[in-house]
């Protein structure tokens, strides 16, 4: 899938994500990829549910991959969850 379909999830509202999937499918991408690591997981879960429930018609879930990623920290290195949820047309 192409880098340039994927949405990565911080600390912004959810809504700006919901955009920025929603503006992904309006200029025609066929896949996007919404990621997220830690505690931003949650919203990229909320930002999925709520693009493909109130604005996205004909687009499904592709496929939801979870993992454990080592990031370094000032502490040295640890362990974040993370996820990454592929939004398709469906065919």
């Amino acid at each position: 899938m192409n880098n340039d379909n994927t949405v990565y999830v911080g600390n912004k509202p959810v809504m700006n994500y919901v955009l920025a999937v929603v503006t992904q499918f309006s200029n025609g991408a066929d896949e996007v990829a919404i990621k997220a690591r830690g505690k931003a997981i949650s919203r990229a879960v909320d930002t999925a549910e709520i693009a493909l429930n109130r604005f996205l018609q004909g687009v499904m879930k592709k496929e939801i991959r979870i993992s454990t990623e080592e990031i370094e920290t000032d502490d040295g290195r640890t362990n974040v969850s993370s996820i990454e949820i592929v939004l398709m047309h469906r065919v």
